[in-house]
């Protein structure tokens, strides 16, 4: 991806003013939702290292291998509310839609979020009912 390309996270910015800033770990998510969009952007480029250091390490898995083209497309991310709770704890509902074999798909997530030592990590989410339903493909 090029540094002028549109943010995969669908915030308006050039990839180089929104998300590239976070991957290169030249500044830290000021927010949950800016950690939430950094995320979805990772995981549209693959960067499974990013999303591994900004996953908490109490849910945190022990490797996490994107490197395997399983024909994901991702298409869009939408953030549906954000809420903080307190200084340390946020939740963000988004919805990624992607196209895997042909078939559009939606994940409906409700993520939490804690702050730690000035730093804002993924802790864990709950799926919405009918989260990864399929929607009608569009040719």
């Amino acid at each position: 991806m090029k540094a002028s390309d549109a943010c995969p996270c669908a915030s308006g910015r050039t990839y180089a003013q929104c998300c590239r800033l976070l991957h290169a770990a030249a500044e830290p998510a000021a927010t949950a939702e800016a950690l939430m969009r950094s995320r979805y952007s990772a995981y549209v480029l693959k960067l499974s290292d990013y999303l591994l250091a900004s996953w908490h390490a109490s849910t945190r898995p022990d490797s996490l291998d994107l490197a395997e083209d399983d024909g994901t497309k991702w298409l869009g991310l939408e953030i549906k509310r954000c809420q903080q709770q307190d200084e340390s704890h946020a939740t963000v509902e988004f919805v990624a839609r992607y196209r895997l074999a042909g078939r559009g798909h939606r994940l409906h997530e409700k993520s939490r979020f804690v702050r730690e030592d000035a730093r804002w990590f993924y802790v864990d989410g709950d799926m919405n009912p009918g989260s990864t339903t399929e929607e009608k493909s569009n040719p």
